[in-house]
């Protein structure tokens, strides 16, 4: 399921961004511009977050086009 941004409270949105982009083992302190990077990917629509129901994780995928 695809989960609109706009549907997101901003710390709730951050903190989605956050967990992305740490899980690479990126630190926590050295991702400000990495989820800068995604927020303005989502907000561009190059990316879309998406909610997988069956395992109750959500992710962020680069739009095809």
């Amino acid at each position: 399921m695809i989960v609109p941004p706009n549907t997101l409270k901003s710390d709730t949105l951050r903190a989605l961004i956050e967990e992305y982009v740490t899980r690479d083992g990126t630190e926590l302190s050295d991702a400000d511009p990495k989820v800068e990077q995604v927020l303005r990917a989502i907000q561009a629509g190059r990316v879309e977050i998406h909610y997988d129901e069956d395992t109750g994780t959500t992710t962020i995928i680069k739009v095809k086009g």
